[in-house]
């Protein structure tokens, strides 16, 4: 029980080795995105292709995360978590060298399996390593990595990417990397029950998840691209994925020692929670993939200023969480509820955007689901785990993140698909075009007020007319498209409405920690 003591003795120090990892993986999942116009001609990629520098990524941390329990015990955790942080490092160096795009990508997979351990890790540590009562306190910081990460990525992506070059994107990792790497060497032990020993692995169930899980992943990353389910090639990923992850289930559900224990969701407040973290993942990262665009593209901001008009939701998270941390252990499930509401009222105001905004209009809606976000996020990864003995706390914090991290990509894809012109704008386009009609007086007046104007700054009538034209279809454009911004927050509203009854679902615990009093047995 030494190691114990040590790990106790030092758990401020253990917070911050394996925050410095979470947050170097956090942040890669949306600092890139900004980069990739850079990137794009640099590397002479089109933009359909240049999205499976994310994509892979995102491919690479879903199909670790499930299995991080596994390898754990067969490498040893400590041993695992700085092979993974050594691997990740390496690769963000190769990444930035890279030139070609076929290279990118296996870096980026490589970055991806390596970053996808760090995260799941880092709360299953986090969480033994405080006693029970400061369970809130460690979830609220273990959130600032994970959560308060991709809100600063695209700040700091941005930045970056415009005072120097999109290859720094990459390289900024590599000094992030090195002091985590000896932070955990020093800092970090294994418990008892996470020695290294020789574990049958489970092949056949594994080489379903990877089937299922990657074709899951490939098809929503590729879904509005392709226009859905008009494309053959979308529907042979779905049928693999859904074949894939049932012949999957069953597997590990049969299986005397499965390589993902799925068993464990059991448990109902895992179950809730994880559930949670999948609506926490759709509204955060559709959000994030989101406002960028609708930055850029209707206001006209370039990559830094969209950035930083997107810091106020990570100012509130890093004021949020801490405070969260120390009010769980009094109001426990209340908070959730709380930040739901907050954060619902945060994408109403959203979903009621306009071209005319300033910045206030972007600070305030943002600056609460800041708050609502640190609410959530705090007591509900504290909740979802805190009757789960600790020798299983590994294998539920993988299931949890994985969770999180599909569900991050169903919300992108769902905003994808909405802002979209085939889709979503099309729609808002054609409702639009269909009140432009010869009853329209307003039109009229509008056309002619455009006609004079033009006229009068020197060009012919009939270019003044053709202008004019032009001018109205770019509003028509620039409206529908606000409108399938508009939408995609409303959607996102409703998601978090409907699922607020679930909250009832959790059972309160007596006990604050399960895993400990076996110990102490």
């Amino acid at each position: 029980m030494q190691e114990d003591n040590e790990i106790n003795v030092n758990k401020w120090l253990v917070a911050l080795s394996v925050l410095t990892g979470t947050l170097m993986s956090a942040i890669n999942t949306s600092s890139v995105n900004v980069a990739l116009p850079y990137i794009q001609g640099t590397i002479a990629a089109s933009t359909t292709e240049t999205t499976w520098i994310v994509a892979s990524y995102l491919l690479a941390n879903v199909i670790v995360m499930p299995i991080v329990a596994l390898l754990c015990q067969k490498f040893g955790r400590k041993n695992f978590y700085q092979f993974s942080s050594l691997i990740f490092s390496i690769s963000s160096i190769a990444c930035g060298f890279c030139d070609s795009l076929v290279s990118l990508i296996i870096w980026r997979i490589l970055q991806g399996l390596g970053g996808g351990v760090l995260v799941p890790l880092a709360q299953s540590i986090m969480r033994e390593t405080f006693p029970p009562e400061q369970h809130g306190t460690a979830m609220g910081i273990y959130g600032l990595g994970v959560v308060l990460g991709p809100a600063l990525g695209p700040t700091l992506g941005g930045y970056i990417t415009d005072a120097y070059s999109w290859r720094w994107v990459f390289f900024m990792n590599v000094p992030i990397g090195i002091l985590n790497i000896l932070l955990v060497h020093f800092f970090i032990f294994d418990p008892p029950y996470f020695k290294k020993s020789k574990v049958k692995i489970d092949y056949l169930g594994l080489s379903f998840m990877v089937i299922g899980l990657g074709a899951l992943q490939i098809m929503l990353e590729k879904g509005a691209e392709e226009n859905w389910f008009e494309s053959t090639f979308i529907q042979r990923l779905a049928i693999t994925a859904i074949i894939g992850l049932i012949i999957f289930v069953i597997i590990e559900l049969k299986v005397k020692n499965p390589s993902v224990n799925l068993r464990i969701l059991k448990n109902v407040n895992l179950a809730v929670g994880t559930f949670f973290s999948g609506i926490i993942g759709v509204g955060l990262y559709g959000s994030l993939f989101v406002l960028p665009r609708f930055l850029q593209e209707l206001m006209g901001y370039d990559a830094f200023k969209s950035g930083v008009a997107l810091l106020p939701r990570a100012m509130a998270m890093f004021i949020t969480m801490p405070i969260a941390g120390f009010m769980y252990n009094r109001f426990r499930t209340k908070l959730i509820f709380v930040g739901m509401i907050i954060t619902s009222i945060s994408f109403f105001m959203l979903s009621h955007l306009n071209l005319s905004i300033d910045f206030r209009a972007i600070f305030l809606p943002q600056f609460l689901q800041g708050i609502g976000y640190g609410l959530i996020f705090v007591p509900l990864s504290t909740t979802a785990l805190i009757t789960i003995e600790k020798h299983l706390l590994t294998s539920a914090t993988g299931l949890y993140n994985v969770v999180r991290q599909v569900a991050g990509s169903i919300g992108t894809a769902i905003a994808a698909t909405v802002i979209s012109d085939e889709t979503g704008r099309n729609f808002y386009r054609v409702q639009i075009v269909h009140n432009l009609n010869i009853n329209n007086y307003l039109l009229w007046d509008w056309l002619d007020n455009a006609f004079d104007a033009l006229y009068h700054n020197g060009s012919s009538a009939y270019l003044s007319s053709q202008r004019a034209y032009k001018l109205l279809w770019d509003m028509v454009n620039e409206q529908s498209s606000m409108l399938a911004y508009n939408k995609i927050f409303y959607i996102m509203l409703m998601l978090f409405l409907i699922s607020l009854p679930c909250l009832l679902l959790f059972r309160k615990s007596k006990k604050l920690n399960i895993g400990s009093q076996n110990e102490n047995k």
